[in-house]
C-alpha cells in the first residue's frame, strides 16, 4: 500500500507528528501547499494532519473539499493541540470540521502537540493575546487555562512519539 501524509503546521506540531508518521508507514511527505488533489491519486492512504485553532482543523478543507476524489481511499486525519485528549473535546473536534457524512469516509485521531507563543505570526499572536486578556479577566480558572496563560512564557511541547501508534495500526489494519 503506498501512503502520503500531508500537513499544515504554524508551530511545528502537527510537522514532527507527519514526519514521525511519514518514517515508521515509509510514506511520502508533503507539506499540504506542495501538492494538489491530483498528487494523490497514486496513494492508497492519504494522511492530513493539521493544528487546532479554535476548534478548527488548519488547512483540512484541502481534504473535505475532495473528499469525493478520496473515496476509495484510507483517509485519517489528525489534529494536533495543547489541552489534553478527552471523549469530549474529540468529539467537539470531529462534529465541527466533519459532517456526518464525511465521517464515514475518513478516520480521525488526536494527538497532543503543544504551543509556543513565539513561533506565532502577527495576527494568530494578536488572537492568543486576546485570548490571553479575556483569561485573564476571569474570576476563576480551571486548570486547562491556567495552563494555557502560564504558557505564553513557557512553550510548551506535550509531543510524544508513541501518540501515532493508533494512527500507525489503524494504517495497516
Amino acid at each position: 500500500m503506498k501512503t502520503v501524509v500531508l500537513y499544515k503546521s504554524k508551530t511545528g506540531f502537527a510537522k514532527i507528528y507527519a514526519e514521525w508518521i511519514a518514517g515508521k508507514l515509509s510514506a511520502d511527505i508533503f507539506d499540504v501547499s506542495e501538492v494538489n488533489i491530483n498528487i494523490l491519486t497514486a496513494y492508497d492512504t492519504v494522511i492530513y494532519g493539521g493544528g487546532l485553532y479554535a476548534v478548527g482543523i488548519n488547512g483540512v478543507k484541502f481534504i473535505t473539499q475532495n473528499l469525493d476524489k478520496l473515496k476509495d481511499k484510507k483517509v485519517v486525519i489528525f489534529a494536533t493541540g495543547a489541552s489534553p485528549s478527552t471523549a469530549k473535546a474529540i468529539r467537539a473536534v470531529r462534529d465541527k470540521n466533519f459532517t456526518s457524512d464525511e465521517q464515514n469516509y475518513l478516520q480521525f485521531f488526536y494527538l497532543r502537540g503543544g504551543f509556543n507563543y513565539c513561533k506565532l505570526k502577527h495576527f494568530d499572536k494578536i488572537l492568543m493575546t486576546l485570548l490571553k486578556w479575556k483569561l485573564k479577566m476571569k474570576k476563576e480558572l480551571t486548570p486547562d487555562e491556567r495552563g494555557m496563560l502560564s504558557s505564553y512564557n513557557n512553550p510548551v511541547d506535550f509531543t510524544r512519539k508513541k501518540n501515532i501508534d493508533e494512527i500507525i495500526t489503524y494504517v495497516n489494519s
